[in-house]
């Protein structure tokens, strides 16, 4: 194989390589061997389904939303999954949030802004700790790049509880959950199924509301990833071209001398 076919074929599965880890979650785990699940924004031509997020977003909202806080990610930033200024102002408007000081250098309440991050369900750290037996809740801005298995881990975890029959013993005030490191986890069954109603219609099951908050919790660690993925095909379209012109211009230049 000449050195320019092999210069082609190490870009070309560069690129690829790179577009395919795009979004690979970080961190370690030593919890139970999670199941692969297919998810709408897997490999290089993956996109998130809107609709899927916008759900994952109510079950969010009316579930997740009352331990855990989503600091990194702003009201304004729902146009993403197809919401308009109106709907994220009725969004926000559900909220209240601390500002100032005032012209008399008070602090004050105020109805949140799309601009604003979403609010947190406690005031500070300490009060979270306290309000959930000394256990502070995750944010979950960035859950989906902090736990190896990203998608599949949060997945995993909100449809891993056993019943109250399981015969893995576990200290009071902790529950059994195998995708959790060493087994015991603080957070009770958040999911049932039929926690919410959803907007679209869709049947609320336990399995189908885990794997629209994971969808949704991968969005916003990830918002860009649509327009990441996007551009590394640009990209590499880009190189394929170039390299076909370097190799046709290299066979021309050099088709005399032997």
């Amino acid at each position: 194989m000449t050195p320019a076919r092999t210069w082609i074929i190490g870009t070309v599965l560069t690129v690829i390589v790179a577009i395919t880890n795009i979004g690979i979650a970080n961190g370690a785990s030593d919890g139970a061997h999670l199941t692969a699940q297919r998810w709408s924004f897997d490999g290089i031509f993956g996109r998130f389904d809107r609709t899927a997020v916008q759900r994952g977003l109510q079950v969010y909202l009316e579930v997740c939303a009352n331990c855990h806080s989503l600091e990194y990610v702003a009201y304004r930033n729902l146009t993403e999954i197809g919401y308009n200024e109106n709907q994220i102002k009725a969004i926000a408007g559900q909220y209240e949030v601390e500002d100032g000081p005032n012209n008399d250098g008070e602090m004050f309440t105020r109805t949140a802004q799309p601009s604003d991050y979403f609010v947190s369900p406690y005031a500070n750290a300490m009060e979270a700790a306290a309000m959930n037996n000394g256990a502070l809740p995750p944010d979950l801005s960035l859950i989906y790049k902090a736990r190896a298995g990203g998608a599949d881990y949060i997945y995993g975890l909100l449809t891993g509880y056993e019943g109250e029959e399981t015969e893995h013993s576990v200290a009071e005030g902790l529950y059994y959950n195998p995708y959790f490191p060493g087994g015991a986890i603080a957070m009770p069954k958040p999911l049932y199924g039929d926690d919410v109603e959803y907007a679209d219609g869709t049947t609320a099951s336990m399995e189908q509301e885990a794997r629209d908050v994971a969808t949704f919790l991968s969005w916003a660690a990830e918002p860009k990833l649509d327009a990441r993925k996007k551009l590394g095909l640009k990209v590499l379209l880009f190189l394929i071209v170039l390299s076909a012109l370097l190799f046709a211009s290299k066979r021309k230049v050099w088709r005399d001398i032997h």
